[in-house]
């Protein structure tokens, strides 16, 4: 691209007169052999004259000759150097005018790539001030080339930005690089004509033209993509928020069935057990039909027993009434006593949580994904042992739950893309977490959690 002192505007004039000493080059050219054949006819001639000498020396009237053949000698390459001149100023001139029209046609070339550029291009002289303004700049800038060539480039930087964009043009001058390239950087800002900001993202580059250094700036209006991003993240947030209140909701829904199982159903089976056992004694075995009366209340007594205890296990899977009275720990405990016990698969469980106090909602997450993966161990692992960790990590809460299971190399189990660990990760994200899966072929699961301290201690509000 051209410099300050020939600047290309979009109109395609040009400036300057930086070509002119080339137009000298052919003259000096067509010089410079005109003096190399004068050279050589001098050399000629002195050859001549001597040679000539030795032949005409004894012979009558020879200097008349001597002279004779030395005139025509010289003359002839006076000539020689004359037309050789005469040729390679021509050849020049011809050399110069084709360099001439094909710097002309890529000229054009250039301005024509510049003009129909999609997207906007700026070059500055190393004054920060614009020297091509293509017309994508003139209609995301909204201002014309005319008014735009010739200003300083902080007039489109919004001003709370300007000093930190000369710095980084002046480093960028020094070492050639820059962290701004098209679609790796963060958005940046531009400012229009009429005072109005809008994202932008920018490339820069630089060239040396022999004048100085040139900075083109290439930039494109990401207003929409930025729109686009936000409401995006918008509804990301509302979807969690949603979530969140989903969560919350079948909790509460579970405890209030998990408390009518155990007071209410529970209640009333324990009584009807009772009553069964007054029936019992009161009629006794004295008689055969007494007798298997008797027998088939105790068999209804049984059955009232495994009712019972069956009510007592579906309200507890709903919500342990240990979580809420005895904490966390000890419902993860029982959690894991209750799995050895359906499933014979042994839990080793490690717990280094010092004094730290559970809040209601972290001990909830907890408890949940604790028991999802320890359902995903029984339907899924083939497993013959679990591991159980919570721990104290510097600022954060780590669980871990690990098997020694068949594992799996497919790629809904490397990036946790089941339902079951889709909802670990809700429910570590409500606290502000993270979930990590580890796994492979014959080399177990391993499900690690990590919650900041913050969301985890009672008291919090995450």
């Amino acid at each position: 691209m051209t410099g300050e002192s020939n600047p290309i505007a979009p109109d395609g004039s040009h400036e300057g007169t930086r070509g002119a000493p080339l137009a000298r080059q052919p003259a000096l050219i067509a010089l410079a052999a005109l003096l190399v054949a004068a050279a050589l006819a001098v050399g000629l001639w002195i050859s001549v004259h001597t040679m000539l000498s030795v032949v005409l020396e004894s012979a009558p009237g020879h200097r008349a000759a001597l002279v004779a053949a030395e005139v025509a000698v010289l003359s002839s390459g006076i000539a020689a150097a004359l037309m050789l001149g005469g040729i390679v100023y021509v050849l020049a001139r011809e050399r110069r005018a084709g360099m001439r029209a094909q710097s002309t046609l890529n000229e054009a070339r250039m301005l024509g790539i510049v003009r129909s550029s999609m997207e906007s291009i700026i070059t500055v002289d190393e004054a920060q001030r614009i020297v091509i303004f293509n017309p994508m700049a003139e209609r995301v800038f909204r201002c014309t080339a005319a008014d735009a060539l010739g200003a300083q480039l902080s007039r489109f930087i919004p001003e709370r930005f300007r000093a930190a964009h000369a710095k980084h043009v002046v480093l960028f001058g020094v070492t050639g690089v820059s962290e701004r390239q098209m679609g790796l950087q963060r958005v940046l800002f531009g400012l229009r004509a009429n005072g109005e900001e809008f994202p932008i993202e920018a490339s820069i580059s630089q060239i040396d033209d022999g004048t100085g250094k040139l900075y083109t700036v290439m930039l494109r209006d990401v207003t929409e993509r930025v729109k686009a991003d936000s409401a995006l993240r918008s509804s990301r947030e509302e979807l969690r928020e949603l979530s969140a209140n989903l969560q919350n909701v079948r909790e509460e829904e579970k405890s209030r069935i998990a408390r009518e199982l155990h007071d209410d159903l529970g209640q009333q089976l324990t009584a009807l057990k009772m009553d069964l056992s007054i029936v019992e004694q009161a009629i006794g075995g004295q008689s055969a039909a007494n007798a298997e009366i008797a027998e088939q209340l105790r068999g209804m007594r049984q059955l009232v027993d495994r009712t019972v205890a069956s009510v007592r296990r579906i309200a507890a899977d709903q919500r342990p009434v240990m979580l809420d009275d005895l904490g966390l720990l000890p419902a993860i405990d029982w959690l894991a006593d209750d799995f050895t016990n359906r499933y014979g698969v042994e839990v080793e469980r490690h717990f280094a949580t010092g004094e730290v106090e559970f809040g209601p909602a972290a001990a909830t997450a907890l408890f949940r994904i604790v028991q999802e993966a320890l359902t995903n161990v029984a339907r899924h692992a083939d497993a013959t042992r679990v591991t159980l960790d919570i721990h104290i990590d510097a600022d954060d809460c780590i669980l871990r739950v690990a098997d020694n299971g068949r594992g799996s190399c497919t790629p809904d189990a490397r990036t946790g893309k089941s339902f079951g660990l889709i909802g670990m990760r809700e429910r570590a994200r409500m606290l502000g977490g993270s979930v990590s899966v580890e796994t492979a072929e014959g080399r177990g699961f391993a499900v690690t959690v990590s919650l900041p301290m913050q969301a985890v201690q009672k008291g919090s509000h995450p």
